[in-house]
């Protein structure tokens, strides 16, 4: 098991109560990619257990897009060649008090190198009649929202 994940979850909520106090709303973006065989990129990190569509939070002086953009290089080795499509925005209340999260749609891409080292430990493509058990609930409605065309829930 990774030092990250025994460690993460007592630093958890000092970090939460950190970004309580430091920002009044916090915005994230996660990007839902296929490649040809329709499969859906997924990524485990190294720090929490579970299965995430790729992305993160949008830092000062970021646009959502160039986070997106930012977020998908370093997690996933993916690089978008045309524009992300806004899919839907939901609240993270229930997890981050003030936080909301945008999903992209991102049909046009390239592989490239993965830039960060030592946040994600597995990177998979999945059919989507064969999502990994581990596939967290949130990001299992966005997938099923933007590739089964479910209705999209407000809520994260």
């Amino acid at each position: 098991m990774s030092w990250r994940r025994t460690v993460e979850p007592f630093l958890r909520p000092f970090v939460y109560a950190w970004f309580k106090l430091a920002r009044g709303l916090t915005l994230g973006v996660r990007g839902v990619v296929t490649d040809a065989e329709g499969r859906v990129l997924l990524i485990e990190h190294t720090y929490v257990h579970g299965w995430y569509l790729p992305g993160g939070g949008v830092e000062k002086g970021e646009t959502a897009i160039t986070a997106l953009k930012r977020e998908l290089v370093e997690e996933a080795g993916v690089r978008l060649t045309g524009p992300p499509k806004l899919l839907s925005l939901h609240s993270n209340h229930a997890h981050h008090p003030n936080d909301h999260v945008l999903v992209y749609r991102c049909p046009d891409w390239e592989p490239c190198l993965a830039t960060s080292r030592g946040e994600v430990s597995q990177v998979g493509w999945f059919a989507l009649d064969a999502l990994p058990e581990g596939l967290k609930p949130g990001h299992r409605r966005r997938v099923e929202e933007a590739l089964l065309d479910r209705p999209v829930e407000d809520l994260w």
